[in-house]
């Protein structure tokens, strides 16, 4: 039953045999489960490895288990902070992997059969994107990581967006959760959904993305800076991989609109990721890029969850959030 925690059977059945019989030593345990003194001792062992057996006070010779509300409990939290660790290295894979698809592509030649197009200058990029959008037949799927926009930039997206929605095409974006504090984005978010567009939310994006008719996708040669250039991919496998990289962010995002959900620990998705962030040493200034949110305000949700765990420093902010489980979450 405890196997998922490093117990097998024979080291479980020591640990249950030691808390019901805390006098007996290796022999008596031995006797009482039918192991030889030596198995018995590797298992308590492994029992100490995990905190689960420490030595008694009262018999300094003797071990003694751990109560399982304690020890157990223990072991349950660092298991889910490795959990969440491995989460994140899964999460950051994902973002690497998208990164590194753009830079690659943005290296080629661009020749007619390499599935590769350049795109130099903001506004080939934009008349470029105008053809792309005049061509699009089924569906649309896009990460906007920028942020808040401005009314303008929202405005004059419009027009094409309108023509999309009216030919029929699925349209599907994804925010970031600071949007959703923005009046003129939710603005946005909401007239997209009235024509028959679909929005959600989440609290990290890799990069800016179009996805059009899942056989050609639009990246940022430079995700930090979105106006030195754009690649255009057609390669079936780039394609097939990048789809998937949006489904599944799809299906983990929240639709605009709801009440951002809390985690057991009242934990909204942007403050679980700023979290992770704050653990892994990064600035507020590199915390505010990644959520799309102002320095200023990436140092109060710093502040707050410092303040929630009772820490006096980012260092010891992230050890009390392993401790008390608060990465444990799904991004």
């Amino acid at each position: 039953m405890l196997e998922t925690l490093g117990l097998d059977r024979t080291t479980e059945s020591v640990y249950r045999a030691m808390l019901r019989y805390p006098q007996d030593g290796p022999g008596g345990l031995g006797a009482r489960l039918d192991l030889t003194e030596d198995t018995v001792r590797s298992a308590q062992k492994v029992l100490a490895a995990l905190n689960l057996v420490n030595m008694s006070y009262e018999h300094p010779d003797r071990l003694r288990a751990v109560s399982p509300d304690l020890g157990l409990e223990a072991l349950l939290a660092r298991q889910s902070a490795e959990l969440a660790a491995h989460q994140q290295r899964i999460e950051e894979s994902r973002a690497a992997a998208a990164r590194l698809i753009s830079e690659y592509a943005g290296l080629q030649p661009g020749t007619p059969d390499s599935g590769v197009e350049q795109v130099v200058g903001i506004d080939a990029i934009r008349e470029r994107l105008a053809q792309l959008q005049r061509d699009i037949r089924k569906e649309v799927m896009s990460f906007s990581p920028d942020g808040a926009q401005t009314a303008e930039n929202l405005k004059a997206a419009r027009p094409l967006n309108q023509q999309l929605l009216q030919r029929g095409v699925r349209m599907r974006t994804i925010y970031l959760d600071s949007v959703r504090n923005s009046p003129p984005t939710v603005a946005h978010a909401d007239w997209l959904t009235e024509m028959g567009g679909l929005v959600r939310t989440v609290p990290l994006l890799p990069t800016r993305m179009l996805i059009a008719d899942r056989s050609l996708a639009i990246l940022p040669i430079d995700s930090e800076d979105t106006s030195a250039g754009a690649v255009i991919l057609t390669g079936q496998g780039t394609l097939n991989a990048l789809c998937a990289l949006f489904d599944t962010t799809w299906e983990v995002a929240q639709p605009l609109g709801t009440v951002r959900r809390r985690d057991a620990n009242g934990l909204t998705g942007q403050e679980s990721t700023a979290l992770r962030l704050l653990a892994q040493g990064h600035t507020d200034e590199a915390i505010a890029k990644r959520l799309g949110v102002s320095h200023r305000t990436a140092r109060r949700i710093a502040t707050e969850l410092m303040e929630r765990l009772g820490a006096r420093s980012r260092f010891e902010a992230g050890v009390r959030a392993v401790q008390h489980g608060w990465l444990s979450k799904e991004p």
